[in-house]
């Protein structure tokens, strides 16, 4: 029998007895006008009782960010643009002048600075993709963040009952999950999911899968911790052809990764996940289409990104605000959007466009930096400062598009800036191929104490003037 029945059973029970047993010459049936108000009283208060064991029964679980860190490269693997480009020309069977064009031009548009690190394989000539290279990659990423996710909290392996992977292309047999289950000696019952093929965004995928699977564990007095890794494997999808949308990847994406540990259990909480909202825009061609894992007329493999992919973006971005508006925004605002559309109805779309304003129900903003041009669009449809997409910007220039585990660079960034404060919320927006756009907010308990490494050595130089940013300086 479920718990809530049962105690909506022995609350009834024991009203019947009280009422019985302190009703002189008790007869049934029992009216409420029988009843002394002290019965009635006692009786009510029972009745709530049952009702708020109910309520605490079937509320969701709160679910608590112990901690995260962040894969940091160190300077071994660094490669600056110049010898990105150099690189190229020595490789005329993959890049043309036409190409190298292609190349110099749109590293110059990116925001990425000199700093961002790529695997030893792909700096090869030609690189390599090999199976043995592209394991060595994500063992070195992925073990590396775990070794200073553990370092962090203190948490023992054994105490992890949730593992949740992603990875979008890189699927190896066996999967990443096994191979950090073998390193790290978890236990033999402890749930293992890993996630492939969900692009950018997967990192709040994982959280919210990890999210769903702690509350339906059972309670345990230390509370249930998951462990979520969010990466992506550089080496096996370098692309080697001439065709220049499936060479943007090349040229946007570098090394990272995360790890970060969830729990049911408040002590030792960072920050506590307010919410999680996914939308996709997956059932429209165009968007579908956008970001496409295929073979070019060579038959080499890459992945293309079509010229749409700003639309695609701006359609997931506006049915994932529409959906998390109304659990974030203050009422006053959700009513006069409400009006808006209404009017807007009323005269067939006459009335100018309005966005409600989420400045004022987030104090921090860890906006996916997929590109530049995705930023600057990102920035204009919700009125942003320079200041609140800087933790985008200053990601995108240090370390380049990490994939899933960006948004996680973002918030170490706030964090090393000491502008994080106790109480403050915090948007996290991760969109991808599909086209998906998903949201988690978080309210801060305690901020960092200490700087995650990856930002340790250098967050005294941010933040620096983009190239588009200088030029309009002068």
């Amino acid at each position: 029998m479920n718990i809530h029945v049962s105690i909506v059973t022995m609350v009834l029970s024991a009203t019947v007895i009280i009422i019985v047993t302190n009703t002189e010459h008790a007869t049934l049936p029992i009216t409420l006008g029988s009843l002394q108000p002290i019965q009635l009283l006692l009786v009510a208060c029972l009745l709530l009782a049952g009702l708020a064991g109910v309520y605490m029964k079937n509320r969701p679980r709160s679910i608590y960010l112990i901690d995260y860190a962040c894969y940091y490269a160190g300077p071994t693997c660094r490669f600056p643009i110049s010898s990105f480009i150099e690189h190229c020309k020595l490789m005329p069977s993959f890049y043309d002048d036409h190409g190298i064009q292609f190349v110099e031009r749109t590293l110059h548009r990116s925001g990425i600075g000199e700093e961002t690190s790529l695997p030893l394989a792909v700096r090869y000539i030609p690189p390599s993709s090999s199976l043995d290279d592209a394991r060595a990659e994500a063992e070195l990423v992925i073990f590396s963040a775990i070794d200073d996710l553990l370092a962090k909290t203190g948490i023992a392996p054994s105490t992890i009952d949730i593992l949740v992977v992603n990875c979008s292309v890189f699927l190896p047999v066996p999967s990443l999950g096994d191979m950090i289950l073998n390193r790290y000696k978890f236990r033999d019952d402890i749930h293992n999911v890993t996630l492939s093929g969900m692009g950018c965004s997967a990192g709040l995928i994982s959280v919210g899968l990890a999210r769903d699977l702690l509350r339906v564990r059972p309670a345990a007095q230390h509370g249930a911790h998951a462990l979520v890794v969010s990466t992506e494997t550089i080496t096996p999808n370098f692309y080697k052809g001439k065709n220049t949308s499936m060479q943007v990847t090349n040229i946007l994406f570098r090394m990272g990764g995360t790890a970060v540990l969830l729990s049911t259990s408040k002590s030792m909480a960072r920050f506590r996940l307010a919410h999680l909202v996914r939308t996709n825009t997956c059932a429209d061609d165009s968007s579908y289409n956008c970001i496409l894992h295929e073979e070019d007329v060579d038959g080499t493999l890459g992945i293309n990104i079509s010229r749409n992919i700003l639309a695609a973006a701006a359609n997931a971005l506006k049915a994932n605000f529409t959906a998390i508006g109304p659990l974030v925004l203050p009422l006053s605002v959700q009513l006069f959007y409400k009006l808006f559309l209404i009017m807007r109805k009323c005269s067939n779309g006459r009335v100018k466009q309005y966005h409600p304003d989420f400045r004022k129900a987030v104090q921090h903003w860890c906006i996916h930096p997929g590109a530049r041009p995705v930023i600057d669009k990102v920035q204009h449809n919700l009125g942003l400062s320079d200041e609140q997409m800087e933790p985008s910007r200053m990601t995108l220039h240090r370390f380049g598009n990490m994939s899933s585990s960006t948004i996680w660079y973002e918030l170490a960034y706030i964090e090393a800036k000491s502008r994080m404060r106790k109480g403050d919320r915090v948007w996290m927006l991760g969109f991808g191929s599909g086209f998906k756009s998903n949201s988690a907010v978080w309210d801060c308990i305690r901020p960092a104490e200490e700087v995650d490494k990856a930002w340790a050595g250098c967050i005294h130089r941010y933040p620096v003037a983009t190239p588009t940013e200088a030029l309009n300086s002068v």
